[in-house]
């Protein structure tokens, strides 16, 4: 769907964003690596990024960190994808053969279509007000790093099953 620069960027906006209390609340780099398992030196990098792209602001020094430049209902997972992704704009066929669109289409073009559009959809019309309030309103918390998920929970990162 997207690659680790993104997935890390995303991760540590949802850490800013629960904690939103209007921007008073900062993080520092640190802070944000430790709580989600990040690389220090990849999230001071992202954060860079975010920051010319004016979805966080930083303050130096003493109290000082990171915070949502915006409400997290005001900033897209779009908004993060777009700044580290690049458009495949190739109209080659990736398992067919040919272009894609023309002529007769590959066994899985619809499927494909289909799945791209609903990528699409997810990342515009969802916004890190959904870390926010899972967090405050919710007091959800990511679960510690040695958790075991239980069986017959599917997870997002790792198949249930061998060979999948």
């Amino acid at each position: 769907m997207y690659g680790k620069q993104t997935e890390r960027a995303i991760a540590a906006m949802s850490r800013l964003a629960e904690v939103w209390d209007g921007g008073q609340t900062r993080l520092s780099a640190i802070d944000i690596a430790e709580d989600r398992g990040l690389p220090r030196p990849m999230v001071a990098k992202l954060l860079t990024a975010l920051s010319r792209a004016g979805l966080v602001s930083g303050s130096p020094g003493p109290g000082g960190g990171y915070a949502l430049a915006k409400r997290p209902d005001q900033i897209a997972l779009q908004d993060v994808y777009v700044l580290f992704e690049r458009e495949n704009t190739s109209s080659l066929c990736p398992f067919g053969g040919g272009v894609c669109g023309v002529g007769e289409p590959c066994a899985l073009h619809d499927r494909l279509v289909q799945m791209e559009g609903s990528v699409r959809s997810m990342l515009r019309n969802t916004t890190f007000e959904i870390f926010r309030e899972a967090a405050q309103s919710k007091g959800l918390k990511p679960a510690a790093r040695d958790a075991v998920p239980p069986k017959g929970r599917e997870s997002y990162r790792a198949p249930t099953h061998k060979g999948v």
